[in-house]
């Protein structure tokens, strides 16, 4: 564990001139605050920053608003993107008054999840290796005004380029879902993925691997290696904020929306998850595709609670735009090995029992990690205190399957309207050692009805002009 004394050390050995202190908001957003170097010392780091709770989405209200961002020795880095020299760390908030971890901060939520399992007794660690996907543009615009609506994306790899002037149209163009692993020059992607993977190289993120992704217009994804849930958790704000920062450098812009390209494949983060007590694989037995049984009641529980689990892991308008049949993303919560149309897959790349885990396949890069993993992480531990039978595998392409058939099966929620329905009528197995609390709960669903589903409800879509004008 380090301490105070060691992120001062830390910054004097790189002559750090600030300190730059982030914490994650309700809805996965870094929030950060600068300090000279000069003025900080360790009664500083070690009783906290003060700031406006009111300021930040669905916090606290303005008559209770002070609140602390308390540094985590254990986070201190570099921060790349700062002109001047500048270290970072991760904070928890606190309440000033009790100095409890408080209720609505997803990092704080990670940590009493992590307590909860150690209380249960059934693991010690949960691993998760999520898989973000995202897109980089060349051009983006957008506005939503009274009397207009609309987006433009543009990107010179687009298939829609393909006939445009544009001096010399070389034509090394991806056409739609032809994205996936071509060399260059149609993968034009691959220097500034390099560029990004060793950012994050730089700031102790093992990268597996990077490449092009299925569609058109620039998808791409870069692998980390899977690590501790809260370890992890932290590597997801970083990955997102060194993607983005690293795009801009370049003249590019990045997204993690999920569907922000018409007719081609959206961008999820398959989410690995696995329990271990110490050094033992908790996953691997002689059940189904090689599990265990409290591996196959964990699943058992994911897909019990799979429909309000993709409140937190896909929780947005724009994610139902993804969460669609023939796009590679699973409608259909199912277990199956190998199977990419089912929800919980069981990837059977390796006969080790370490390699053993289930890859939760709807949760998308808009997630908040700190709160989709560790809701993840509860399903899973209600499942194997329930001892919740997942029910028969379905081993075939679910795309292919009649709607007769479909309607015998549990599918993912079909708008976000939906998945918070689900979530509001079940939630208490998150409840559980005051992991989440009901306000959190409430607060996160309010938000979203208020603040997204409701100001698209009451706008046209530009596509209702098509349809309707001339009607």
């Amino acid at each position: 564990m380090a301490s105070a004394s060691d992120v001062l050390s830390f910054a004097k050995e790189h002559n750090a001139e600030f300190i730059d202190v982030k914490f994650c908001d309700l809805f996965g957003q870094w929030q950060h605050c600068s300090y000279p170097m000069d003025i900080i010392g360790e009664d500083e780091l070690n009783e906290g920053f003060g700031f406006d709770g009111s300021s930040i989405r669905a916090w606290q209200p303005i008559n209770n608003s002070d609140m602390l961002m308390v540094p985590d020795p254990d986070t201190v880095k570099m921060d790349p993107f700062f002109a001047r020299p500048t270290v970072t760390v991760i904070a928890d908030i606190v309440d000033p008054v009790t100095k409890e971890l408080y209720a609505k901060d997803p990092r704080g939520v990670v940590k009493k999840g992590l307590a909860y399992l150690s209380q249960t007794g059934i693991a010690d660690t949960c691993y998760i290796g999520p898989e973000p996907e995202f897109f980089v543009f060349d051009d983006v615009r957008f506005q939503s005004a009274q009397h207009q609506g609309f987006y433009q994306i543009d990107s010179s790899e687009a298939h829609w380029n393909s006939g445009r002037a544009e001096g010399t149209n070389l034509g090394h163009k991806v056409g739609p879902k032809a994205g996936y692993f071509p060399v260059s020059p149609i993968d034009s992607m691959g220097d500034l993925r390099a560029e990004m993977a060793k950012a994050m190289q730089e700031v102790g993120i093992v990268v597996e691997a990077h490449h092009h992704e299925v569609a058109t217009a620039g998808q791409c994804e870069i692998d980390m290696k899977f690590a501790p849930l809260l370890t992890m958790a932290d590597q997801f704000m970083w990955f997102k904020y060194i993607i983005r920062n690293v795009a801009k450098k370049y003249g590019k812009t990045a997204t993690f929306m999920p569907k922000p390209v018409y007719g081609d494949n959206g961008s999820g983060m398959h989410t690995h998850i696995s329990l271990w007590n110490g050094s033992e694989p908790l996953m691997a037995g002689d059940g189904y595709a090689g599990l265990s049984e409290l591996g196959l009641n964990a699943i058992g529980g994911i897909l019990k609670h799979g429909r309000a689990l993709i409140a937190l892991s896909n929780p947005t308008v724009n994610s139902f735009h993804r969460l669609v049949p023939g796009y590679e993303a699973p409608v259909t919560l199912a277990l199956s090995q190998r199977n990419r149309s089912a929800a919980l897959r069981i990837p059977m790349y390796s006969p080790s029992p370490k390699s053993k885990r289930v890859e939760f396949r709807c949760p998308d890069p808009l997630a908040n990690g700190y709160l989709s993993f560790t809701a993840l992480m509860m399903a899973m531990l209600d499942g194997i205190q329930n001892k919740i039978d997942p029910g028969e595998p379905l081993d075939r392409d679910i795309y292919d399957m009649t709607e007769e058939e479909l309607a015998q099966t549990n599918v993912a929620p079909k708008s976000l309207g939906e998945a918070l329905d689900a979530l509001e009528a079940d939630h208490d197995f998150l409840l559980k050692g005051d992991v989440f609390t009901q306000d959190l709960i409430d607060s996160f669903i309010k938000y979203k009805r208020q603040n997204e589903i409701d100001p698209i409800r009451l706008r046209p879509h530009p596509y209702e002009f098509d349809l309707y004008y001339q009607a």
